[in-house]
């Protein structure tokens, strides 16, 4: 059986977490205002986050459709100290995945097959390993902190000085580090894991800039095991018209490396196993509405969408407003 939660505010701004459980409807779940604090009860009782919930109990029904078209719905995951939320990711990791990388890096340097290209075949070889060994290391790269984390229906906001705000469609895996310095997957969430393509197709040492922008999670904690294969839809919108659409794939199914064998390259640094913190991992994509030619801007909606979860994740997309980057001499 899988469960999924959502954080979110009632009508009277109280905060609630909210559990269905096998397309059953939304009920509250009593007695806590967060899924870490239900996490963290988990690990301390040595039970699973299902159990906490069972443990916890249910209340009145939740009109979860209301309270995301009210934007009273919140990402499904925070922390009190947004500076212990680590956003990070791997590309090339989905089969398919290297073809629009290599149109921006190796046809632009004339090369025969650019370092994207060679990544992604190292990853194809050797990122699935057999149970007990290790396997290739992926791309990894930085994104944030909890400030870079955006709520469903709430605005991706592109830089002023950024070339470009595309989508990313993906899953994100969310973990929680207990006190002995185990990681502990709570579970997955759709992402909109949002990029400057532009930025790097420039040079692809520009992969690190480019990433270094918000990222929309999902109403939805998926908590328990994630389907092999994931069928999706990417859309973005226009003025209320469909501009552009692609089915995405995911699940394991669809990877060049499995699930195991990123969390083991992320959570091998030490540095990643520091007690209380929380973890957002992107896990990649092979569907890009740039590898078409399309440019988003200010106004224009993401939408994505991906059973076995139930609601959207959608978020338009705005330009901010230029800040002060001046460095000054003390």
């Amino acid at each position: 059986m899988s469960l999924r939660l959502i954080q979110m505010l009632t009508p009277r701004g109280e905060r609630v977490v909210a559990v269905a459980a096998d397309g059953a409807r939304m009920r509250r779940v009593c007695g806590v205002s967060s899924v870490v604090e239900l996490a963290r009860g988990a690990i301390a009782a040595g039970t699973t986050l299902a159990a906490a919930v069972q443990q916890a109990g249910y209340g009145e029904e939740i009109d979860v459709g209301a309270a995301l078209g009210e934007q009273r719905v919140l990402a499904p995951v925070d922390h009190p100290d947004g500076a212990r939320i680590l956003l990070s990711g791997t590309g090339l990791t989905h089969l398919g995945s290297a073809d629009a990388r290599d149109r921006m890096h190796a046809r632009a340097q004339g090369q025969d097959a650019s370092d994207s290209l060679k990544m992604f075949r190292l990853g194809v070889e050797g990122g699935k390993p057999p149970p007990g060994e290790t396997g290739v290391q992926p791309e990894w790269f930085y994104k944030g902190d909890g400030r870079s984390i955006v709520g469903p229906e709430q605005p991706l906001a592109m830089p002023a000085f950024a070339l470009d705000g595309g989508e990313e469609a993906e899953l994100a895996g969310i973990y929680l580090i207990a006190d002995d310095g185990t990681p502990y997957r709570l579970g997955f969430t759709l992402a909109n894991e949002f990029s400057d393509h532009v930025t790097e197709r420039m040079n692809y040492l520009y992969l690190a800039h480019s990433k270094l922008r918000p990222a929309a999670l999902g109403p939805e904690l998926l908590v328990g095991a994630l389907p092999a294969n994931i069928r999706g839809a990417v859309r973005i919108r226009r003025g209320g018209e469909i501009l552009w659409e692609r089915v995405f794939l995911t699940g394991e199914a669809n990877m060049s490396h499995s699930l195991r064998n990123l969390e083991h390259h992320h959570f091998k640094y030490g540095q990643f196993r520091r007690a209380g913190d929380l973890h957002v991992h992107f896990f990649g994509t092979a569907t890009l509405s740039f590898a078409d030619g399309v440019r988003p801007q200010a106004g224009d909606v993401f939408e994505i969408e991906a059973p076995p979860f139930t609601l959207p994740l959608r978020n338009p997309l705005v330009v901010a407003a230029p800040s002060a980057t001046s460095v000054r001499v003390l």
